[in-house]
């Protein structure tokens, strides 16, 4: 148990909206099909946005609900599955862009694709429980539509930009906010099912032997939902094994917004009822590490989680790694 608590959350999605008729137009894939494979009616492209501002919008917003100042910030990690560039990491260039002051805040990357966000949380919990910080920005912020293969449909119609933030401190003696539990597993047996080869110093831009689609999103959905299929109820028994809550006990589920099939394994096969279940892929799409949140952002914000609320965050990255974190909220 870390005595930790989510202080404050935000988000920014892009203001285009991109309907399946948009789509259907665009690239002539059925919009009734894209919603019955996929379960998105629409999704949210950038404009003139770019990584870090979409995360500095979001990250603005948390530290406002935190009620807290960008001062405040002694650690900045940037939890998205693409940096904005190279080098340096995207925590720097969002402490820039927040106006923080030089110094006064650590920043620093994690990437592990759709899990990032998780794998910061966790990360972040161990270091404030530790003293090693007081007040953390996790900033999660996916640019998805400029990565993705019109050769391949469902991922075309599947994703969607959004940046979502939470600014992490340590739970007073009279708060309930805490972490529980949380467990990682990664199946590399499935690292090549879920990739975009080029930009690395494999496929790297200035080779003349990288092509364009090396640049593009990959992914053999089929493969990956029957790969996680078998694995995460397995996985689920060992986190529930330890973590000592029956399923029942759990007030919301926040999955990543995978798919609609990634969603209804939740309740088909894995133990939850729908009530239990955050769903709003619908309206947003799959958008990378920004997704869990997102979802978790707006779910706040809305009243449908509270304060003393038991909280389940869960979800699937390439890797494939699986990832389950439970809290107090």
């Amino acid at each position: 148990m870390l005595p930790v608590k989510i202080a404050g959350l935000g988000w920014y999605l892009p203001e285009r909206r991109v309907t399946n008729a948009l789509l259907e137009e665009q690239f002539g894939i059925s919009a009734d099909w894209i919603e019955r494979a996929t379960g998105v009616q629409e999704r949210r492209y950038v404009t003139n946005e770019t990584t870090v501002s979409m995360g500095a919008a979001a990250a603005r917003m948390a530290l406002e609900d935190a009620n807290l100042r960008v001062h405040d910030l002694d650690a900045i990690i940037s939890a998205s599955a693409a940096p904005q560039q190279a080098i340096p990491c995207t925590a720097a260039l969002l402490q820039q862009e927040l106006n923080a002051p030089d110094g006064a805040s650590a920043c620093f990357d994690i990437n592990a694709t759709c899990m990032s966000f998780l794998f910061a949380l966790h990360t972040a919990a161990h270091l404030i429980a530790a003293g090693v910080y007081r007040t953390v920005l996790l900033c999660s912020s996916e640019r998805a539509s400029h990565s993705l293969n019109p050769a391949e449909r469902e991922s075309v119609a599947l994703f969607g930009d959004a940046a979502a933030a939470a600014v992490i401190t340590a739970s007073q003696a009279d708060e309930g906010s805490k972490i529980w539990h949380a467990l990682f597993e990664t199946y590399s047996s499935g690292a090549h099912l879920t990739e975009i080869r080029g930009g690395g110093t494999l496929h790297h831009p200035n080779d003349p032997a990288t092509t364009p689609e090396m640049n593009l999103f990959h992914m053999h959905g089929p493969a990956v939902f029957k790969q996680a299929s078998l694995v995460l109820a397995p996985f689920l028994e060992r986190f529930f094994s330890t973590l000592g809550w029956e399923r029942d006990q759990v007030d919301a589920v926040v999955p990543h917004q995978a798919s609609r099939h990634g969603l209804e394994l939740l309740t088909r096969r894995l133990g939850f009822n729908g009530e239990q279940v955050i769903n709003h892929l619908a309206q947003r799409g799959n958008c990378v590490s920004a997704s869990i949140p997102l979802a978790l952002a707006e779910a706040t914000y809305s009243g449908r989680i509270r304060r003393g609320d038991r909280v389940l965050l869960i979800g699937t990255g390439a890797g494939l790694t699986l990832g389950a974190l439970a809290l107090t909220f």
